[in-house]
């Protein structure tokens, strides 16, 4: 009987060994294989990756396009700048009209004849009056049209019109054309002592300044 165990033993144990020995021989033959191998069936999918092209992002092309401007602004202040030339001409508010420094002299020589001896407002309304005639659609559109027209003031025919104005009669015309203080807005004016004719007394009387009535 014992015998018989110890051979059985050995049998089993030759089995044993046998099927290591297939065990091992199978895991060297798969490792070899696996050794063989190409590198890109082992790895196929790094492969894919580096194969694949990847588009460079510019990084001109990412950021957004700005426009240059131009640079006439830098060679506009360059260039020296010119000095604006000074006009001889006052500008009335109220009209938009412009008056030369002659215009305003022959204005000036105007009031200091007719509204001499007569207060600094009554020199101030005789201005307006003439003002008030250049802006009315019924006398001419300028100061030497209305002051020279036919009749109508007294300076211009007896030629007290070409003496030098005061101070005060400057002064005055000055105020009513640069400030458009204007006394009066009136188109006419006269004395009614001195007066002759008896259209102009037929006139609606608005102001009465010293010795002259200004009438509409």
């Amino acid at each position: 009987m014992i015998k018989i165990h110890t051979a059985l033993f050995v049998i089993l144990m030759l089995v044993a060994a046998m099927k290591m020995d297939n065990i091992q021989e199978q895991q060297g033959t798969l490792s070899h294989e696996l050794s063989q191998a190409p590198v890109k069936h082992q790895l196929s999918y790094i492969d894919q990756d580096h194969d694949q092209v990847i588009p460079a992002f510019s990084e001109e092309k990412r950021q957004p396009k700005v426009k240059m401007l131009s640079t006439s602004t830098e060679e506009k202040s360059s260039k020296p700048k010119q000095k604006k030339k000074v006009k001889s001409e006052t500008t009335n508010k109220a009209s938009g009209k412009q008056y030369s420094n002659e215009e305003m002299d022959l204005l000036s020589r105007l009031v200091h004849a007719e509204a001499k001896g007569e207060s600094y407002e009554g020199k101030k309304a005789v201005a307006s009056v003439v003002l008030n005639r250049v802006e009315h659609r019924s006398f001419p559109d300028s100061v030497k049209g209305v002051i020279y027209q036919r009749n109508a003031f007294q300076p211009v025919s007896n030629g007290s019109i070409h003496d030098k104005a005061d101070q005060d009669s400057i002064k005055a015309v000055k105020q009513v054309v640069k400030e458009h203080d204007r006394t009066t807005k009136a188109i006419y004016f006269y004395n009614p002592k001195t007066a002759t004719d008896h259209w102009i007394r037929s006139r609606k009387i608005v102001e009465r300044i010293g010795r002259h009535v200004f009438a509409v």
